[in-house]
Formats: C-alpha cells, sequence, structure tokens
C-alpha cells in the first residue's frame, strides 16, 4: 500500500481517500516525521550499539523501544485514518473499505 501525505490548510489540496491520499493536518503531519526521525536516531544507535559490541540485552532493550516507538505511530495513523477516509468511504457506501482495514489492522496486530 502506498500512502501519499498531504499538507496545507486549502481544502482543494486534498483529494478524498479513494485516490489513496490522506487528510493530515500539518500539525499531524509534523507528528509523525518528528517521531519517524527519532525512531531512525534510534535505529542508528542500535547498529553503533552492536558494532561496539554491547551486552546483548541492552540492544534487546532498545529494539523493544523502537518497536513501542512504531507501534504509537501505527495508532496514530489508524486513528486518522479510521476518522477520516474509512467514515467518508463508508458514508459514500463503499463497505470494502472495513475489509481493507480488517487486513491492515492484522498486519498491524502481528
Amino acid at each position: 500500500m502506498i500512502l501519499l501525505i498531504k499538507g496545507g490548510t486549502d481544502p482543494m489540496e486534498h483529494k478524498d481517500c479513494t485516490t489513496r491520499t490522506s487528510h493530515h493536518s500539518d500539525k499531524t503531519k509534523t507528528d509523525l516525521i518528528s517521531r519517524l526521525n527519532r525512531i531512525e536516531g534510534q535505529i542508528r544507535g542500535v547498529k553503533g550499539m552492536i558494532e561496539k559490541d554491547t551486552y546483548c540485552d541492552d540492544v534487546l532493550n532498545q529494539i523493544a523501544a523502537i518497536q513501542s516507538a512504531l507501534n504509537s505511530v501505527g495508532k496514530l495513523l489508524l486513528t486518522s485514518h479510521m476518522k477520516s477516509c474509512v467514515v467518508e468511504r463508508i458514508q459514500e457506501g463503499d463497505h470494502e473499505v472495513i475489509d481493507e482495514l480488517m487486513k491492515t489492522m492484522n498486519k498491524l496486530l502481528k
């Protein structure tokens, strides 16, 4: 699945979700990017820990922190998706979005 993030406040800038774009506000987009930048830094840190032969338990604890941070990003995106795209598609009579959402949630819950 490809996710394109659109920002700005001009309603003409946003396409509906059936064209596979999102409705993220600038604040949400900034928050997501900030979180992902932190996660990227954590991953680089774990790589450095492995290169320095850091004790395995310490590395595993950092990996758990990264997984938790990624789960938080996923929850934020899922909430936004359900409140905008999913609601809009159901209101338009497109109930296939429920199956799509269930597949996505199953992937997130693995």
